[in-house]
């Protein structure tokens, strides 16, 4: 294409970079599941934090992928904590949701009767958590990824 115009030639390699761009930002957008796993983490154990729970204990350390298919993978990570005044299930679990919004906005996604697990889901962070009161006086918060890329970047 030598001698067409100037816009002409530069067509492929605008819409090439055009590509690179929307490409890299979908990357991004998307985090993989070791990404994804560690934000898990940090927002079980600041959620305990928030509800100042005493004798934190990580039931479920995570930090590997579980393939999910399509080589996706997830993961998942769990810990429980005491409530001082060892109030009732229900309470726990209010407790829980309240103190969320101060961790990362999470949707809540299901719920049961008072006291049964609470279900909930950031979709930036593609994360999943169960805030839940196996028994009065005790928090347990549960989570996994969704099914992500399992690279180590986006």
């Amino acid at each position: 294409m030598p001698g067409a115009p100037l816009s002409v030639r530069l067509r492929p390699i605008t819409a090439a970079l055009l590509l690179t761009l929307l490409t890299a930002c979908t990357s991004e957008d998307s985090p993989t599941a070791a990404q994804a796993g560690q934000t898990l983490k940090k927002h079980v154990l600041q959620l305990l934090k928030e509800r100042n729970a005493q004798n934190v204990t990580i039931t479920d350390p995570g930090g590997k992928n579980i393939p999910c298919g399509d080589g996706k993978a997830k993961q998942t990570f769990a810990a429980t904590g005491l409530d001082l005044p060892q109030r009732e299930s229900p309470a726990l679990v209010d407790s829980l949701i309240g103190a969320l919004k101060r961790v990362a906005p999470y949707d809540i996604t299901a719920v049961g009767d008072p006291g049964e697990p609470v279900h909930v889901r950031n979709s930036t962070a593609r994360t999943l958590l169960i805030l839940a009161s196996p028994r009065n006086g005790q928090y347990s918060v549960s989570g996994e990824t969704e099914c992500l890329a399992a690279g180590s970047h986006g």
